[in-house]
């Protein structure tokens, strides 16, 4: 489980990319992102080295915050995102 400050981040909304192909994992993040409140949290599963360095930077550079970001060891990484009050439309 991943903490911040000693607190379990919960999510609101949980997607699954671990399928998907950039830039489909940005897009799909992305529309989940787009459905969800201000202030919400969205855990993603990821896998690979591009959606791993991608998905993480597109959301920050929108204005959301990136909460955490694990790897295990089956090479799948889960990323916790908290919706902006205001993203970019970019």
């Amino acid at each position: 489980m991943t903490t911040t400050q000693g607190t379990a981040i919960a999510a609101d909304r949980e997607i699954d990319i671990t399928g998907d192909l950039c830039p489909m994992t940005f897009v799909r993040t992305r529309l989940a992102l787009d459905r969800m409140s201000p202030g919400q949290i969205l855990q993603v599963r990821l896998r690979g080295e591009e959606p791993l360095r991608n998905v993480p930077r597109t959301a920050a550079e929108q204005g959301h915050a990136v909460l955490s970001l694990e790897t295990g060891a089956d090479g799948i990484s889960v990323l916790r995102l908290r919706r902006a009050a205001s993203a970019s439309r970019a």
